[in-house]
């Protein structure tokens, strides 16, 4: 049962929940933005600010359209937000941050949660700060605009103000500046601060990694099932290349030109999403990152060529999404980056999903109990094992420490299993069949 605490900040004083190993700020405003605008940082309050409950998530096809009659949403829904609530709004530029109990100058991890560019929050069920704050980390976890209100491009939009798209990236890059301005307020080493993502948070975090904008924002990244370059189709349009497809969403929409679209509610906003998905192929590759000339300057196969200085790490699941794709993606890059790589080899127990994507997410934050499988005591030992070598990695950059089997550097790979844990090249062949297995269901 926790109880409130209440701290003074840079910002203005601020009141929390105090749990038995930690303490806790939800739904913090980092940011706000107007609709098609980009953000600017929060630098202060009035009163005590109340950071006791989650903010809200960016409105996304879930708040209307959650599609739990496709087996992979089901499948999801069940696995990381069945019997949460979830609130949304525009209003979404929002973080948490899990702190050690009396913290003074400790590690940062900064996490940015996936969701396809498209969805999810990071207050899904998987996320505790818990575990890390037991091991001396603050684990600071990231809203960010997602969908048509994340990666919507037109050229009134360049006019105004010089640059297009990329509002969910741009988001992410203003979030860690705020962790980097004031995180030392909660205990936080601003010298210290690890960026974190996974699938497409991960994607976004290696985005930042080439851009000289985010230089000096973190010492550290951490991607979790997306690291490397992919294959030509799925990189990084020019921003006035994707300006056709949501001119097309804005018809579909009943408005007639963009000041109209701004205008309208969320919910019609995303329901042209949902109508152009019925008749084009192309909507992810629309509804992501751009080279937008701001954030990234040119093509990615020539920025991944000069990635920014940082202690590197990466990992993949043995059922990954695109699993040969994401496997060798981290293993070039963490080659090139002188990383960490890890391939994680546990099927969830349960079903016969195997080890699907997102699948080594409650292992990374110690929230195994906190679901419907029957995880036994390997994998709670396991679950510790990773979280510590993250945290070490968090430290110092260097996961490793006495009494855990060593990790190297480059492309080989830490291959973690129930039947070990070591240095090695994984089954070609069950990578290969894995890559056709399909969605998990």
């Amino acid at each position: 049962m926790s109880k409130y605490i209440e701290i003074d900040t840079d910002l203005g004083r601020i009141r929390g929940n105090e749990r038995e190993e930690c303490l806790e700020f939800l739904g913090i405003k980092y940011a706000k933005a107007k609709r098609f605008e980009y953000a600017k940082q929060v630098e202060g309050w009035d009163g005590t600010y109340d950071a006791t409950a989650f903010g809200d998530a960016c409105s996304q096809y879930r708040t209307y359209f959650p599609h739990l009659d496709v087996p992979e949403r089901r499948f999801y829904h069940r696995e990381f937000r069945e019997g949460l609530d979830f609130t949304y709004s525009e209003d979404c530029l929002n973080l948490n941050i899990y702190a050690p109990k009396n913290a003074h100058n400790a590690p940062v991890l900064v996490f940015i949660h996936g969701g396809g560019f498209n969805s999810m929050a990071n207050s899904e069920g998987y996320l505790d700060g818990e575990a890390y704050a037991k091991r001396g980390l603050i684990l600071v976890c990231v809203n960010y605009r997602v969908g048509v209100f994340g990666y919507m491009t037109h050229r009134q939009i360049q006019d105004e103000f010089g640059r297009d798209g990329n509002f969910g990236l741009d988001d992410i890059l203003v979030s860690l500046k705020w962790v980097k301005s004031h995180i030392g307020s909660f205990g936080g080493d601003p010298g210290c601060i690890t960026a974190m993502g996974q699938s497409a948070g991960a994607i976004s975090l290696q985005y930042l990694c080439l851009s000289e904008k985010a230089k000096d924002l973190f010492e550290r990244a951490i991607m979790i099932s997306g690291a490397g370059l992919f294959p030509k189709m799925g990189r990084p349009k020019a921003s006035a290349d994707t300006r056709g497809y949501w001119e097309e969403v804005i018809k579909l929409s009943g408005a007639t030109n963009f000041d109209e679209f701004k205008e309208l509610d969320d919910k019609a906003v995303l329901g042209a999403v949902e109508e152009i998905k019925k008749v084009r192929k192309d909507n992810t590759v629309n509804t992501q990152p751009v080279i937008d000339g701001y954030l990234l300057t040119e093509s990615v196969e020539k920025l991944i060529e000069k990635p920014l200085k940082l202690d590197y790490m990466a990992g993949t699941t043995s059922n990954d999404m695109y699993n040969v794709v994401l496997y060798n993606m981290a293993r070039k890059f963490m080659g090139k980056a002188g990383g960490y790589r890890y391939y994680f080899d546990i099927d969830a127990p349960g079903d016969d999903n195997g080890a699907f994507h997102s699948s080594d997410l409650r292992y990374l934050f110690g929230t195994l109990e906190k679901s419907f499988r029957p995880y036994d005591d390997k994998d709670m030992e396991i679950s510790v094992l990773m979280m510590d070598y993250i945290a070490d990695f968090v430290k110092t950059g260097n996961p490793n420490a006495s009494g855990r089997p060593v990790w190297k550097r480059g492309k080989s790979c830490l291959v973690i299993s129930k039947k070990g844990i070591k240095m090695k090249r994984p089954d070609p062949v069950k990578l290969i069949v894995n890559t056709f297995r399909g969605d998990p269901k």
